[in-house]
């Protein structure tokens, strides 16, 4: 996975960017509406995306500005855990980022990648239901929200992608 245009890059993390992705997390509002994990779960899954490179075609990546190289945020592209037989895309962006357009840039990004495989499965993403301005997103990057998936501990909003 590798995008860039005007304003962003997406790319693939170095070991050495484990900092600007932990503290990603640290801000309270950009973690607002996702899971808790703790410090190791982020290691763990810096490690993970750092190894996925080598295994293709899935991951988390970076996304970077492109004036300044400065770290706006992390996206992925997955097996959806909950329906394997789908591909889930997800981004989270730092909080001085927003309201920018960058989400729909992002999303699309994901889309497009995802497609490039050929893996003929449904592309899905889920939010949290309160997360208003990702639904949003979704909705303008072609997403159509479907019955809300329910886990063990939370109900999410649902979306998978509309055919052209």
């Amino acid at each position: 996975m590798y995008y860039k245009n005007d304003t962003i890059i997406i790319r693939e993390f170095t070991p050495q960017e484990f900092t600007l992705f932990f503290d990603l997390f640290e801000d309270e509002n950009v973690t607002r509406y996702l899971p808790y994990k703790t410090p190791e779960e982020y290691k763990e899954m810096f490690e993970k995306a750092l190894s996925d490179y080598k295994e293709g075609p899935f991951s988390r990546w970076g996304i970077f500005n492109v004036q300044n190289n400065d770290f706006v945020g992390m996206c992925l592209a997955r097996v959806f855990l909950d329906h394997p037989e789908q591909i889930e895309i997800g981004y989270t962006l730092a909080e001085n980022y927003w309201g920018k357009g960058l989400g729909t840039t992002v999303c699309k990004a994901l889309v497009e990648h995802c497609l490039s495989l050929n893996q003929q499965k449904d592309i899905v993403a889920v939010t949290d239901l309160a997360n208003i301005g990702s639904q949003k997103v979704l909705i303008k990057s072609g997403f159509q929200r479907i019955e809300n998936l329910q886990r063990e501990d939370r109900v999410l909003a649902y979306f998978v992608l509309q055919e052209n």
